[in-house]
């Protein structure tokens, strides 16, 4: 007998962009590659084998503007200068039931450039990436604010 045990992992990413303090647009985007450190990191963590976990003082949500299609080698973001990791919103990020939401808000001088990929992060800077997403999701200009909030239901 041949079974198969399976964990879903289902991600929904949402920008939500503003100008003047008035949304003018929302996107949604799923899927996303978990990364060989990152998958490392969450069964070290799940064993209490040590590891940087990722609370409000260690999350951050990553964009850049590299188009690299994602491989579960990659450590950072792919993008050679613009990208940027921004700490989460506070109560961030939480736990309902089986689904993590992480939130960050990326101000109206932060990372004005093309938004073609995106990661969570357990620091600032190095620290461990758990997943990449490449997808395009415009150009933030300056006295933008773009609030970018990820759920990850695993079932």
């Amino acid at each position: 007998m041949n079974l198969t045990e399976k964990i879903k992992w289902h991600i929904k990413w949402q920008i939500e962009k503003a100008k003047d303090n008035v949304v003018y647009a929302i996107e949604t985007f799923e899927e996303n590659l978990l990364v060989n450190t990152g998958i490392g990191l969450l069964e070290d963590l799940l064993i209490g084998a040590g590891g940087t976990v990722f609370n409000n003082t260690n999350s951050h949500i990553g964009v850049g503007d590299s188009t690299t299609a994602a491989a579960a080698s990659q450590t950072d973001l792919q993008a050679a200068t613009n990208k940027l990791r921004k700490a989460m919103e506070a109560t961030f990020p939480s736990r309902a039931a089986q689904t993590l939401s992480f939130k960050s808000v990326f101000g109206t001088s932060d990372a004005n450039f093309a938004w073609e990929e995106f990661g969570i992060f357990n620091a600032a800077a190095a620290g461990t990436m758990l997943n990449r997403k490449v997808e395009n999701k415009g150009t933030k200009a300056s006295g933008e604010t773009w609030t970018i909030t990820v759920t990850v239901t695993i079932s």
